[in-house]
C-alpha cells in the first residue's frame, strides 16, 4: 500500500489537477491532505486558476481515498463542499505498523507537540517548508506545499512506500527521504 500526501492546495485547480496525476502515477491507495484546501487565506496571493469549486469537484471523486485535517485556512463552509470528513485538528492512520498523527501544522507542530510515541510519526504542512526533521526521538515530516511553496520550495508531495517517506517534486524527483524506524 502507497500513501501520498500533500498540504496547502489553497484551491488552485490547476495544482490539484497536478496532484491527481502525481497520485494516480505514484499509484496511491490513500491520499493524505494536511489542511487548508480550498481556502486561500487573507495573508496569502490567490494561487494560480483559484477556484475553490472546482477543487471540491476534482477532489470529490477521490472522496473514498481521501483521509484529510483541517487547516487554519478550512471552515465549516469548506466542508459543504467537500464530501469526505476534513474538519478534524488531527487525524491518526496506521499503516505499515506505525503510527502516524496527521495535522496542518498551526496547532501542533515541533514547537507544540502533541502526545505521541518516538515510534510514532507526525505529518503537518502549514508552513509551506519542506523538511524532515526529528525531535525527542519523534520524526516530523512536512512534504511542502503542492500549490504555494515558500523560501525557494519547490512545488512538491510526499510518498510513503513501505518504510521509506520520499518528499518528492511535483516531477517524481526525489528532494529528500528518511526510512521509518
Amino acid at each position: 500500500m502507497r500513501l501520498v500526501v500533500i498540504s496547502d492546495i489553497h484551491g488552485s485547480s490547476k495544482y490539484t489537477k497536478k496532484a491527481i496525476e502525481v497520485f494516480n502515477r505514484e499509484q496511491g491507495d490513500y491520499l493524505l491532505i494536511l489542511g487548508d484546501i480550498l481556502y486561500h487565506g487573507p495573508r496569502n496571493p490567490l494561487p494560480e486558476e483559484y477556484d475553490p469549486k472546482e477543487v471540491a469537484k476534482i477532489l470529490n471523486e477521490y472522496r473514498y481515498k481521501i483521509i484529510a485535517v483541517r487547516g487554519n485556512c478550512d471552515s465549516e463552509v469548506d466542508q459543504m463542499l467537500l464530501d469526505f470528513p476534513c474538519m478534524g485538528d488531527y487525524s491518526v492512520v496506521l499503516y505499515n505498523n506505525k503510527r502516524f498523527f496527521l495535522t496542518h501544522g498551526h496547532i501542533y507542530n515541533e514547537n507544540n507537540m502533541p502526545n505521541i510515541s518516538t515510534e510514532d510519526i507526525m505529518l503537518h504542512g502549514h508552513t509551506h517548508i519542506l523538511g524532515i526533521n526529528k525531535k525527542d526521538g519523534i520524526s516530523i515530516i512536512n512534504p511542502g506545499s503542492i500549490s504555494y511553496p515558500k523560501e525557494n520550495n519547490p512545488h512538491s508531495y510526499g510518498v510513503v512506500d513501505g518504510d521509506v517517506f520520499y518528499i518528492k517534486t511535483l516531477e517524481g524527483t526525489i528532494i529528500q527521504e528518511i526510512v521509518l524506524s
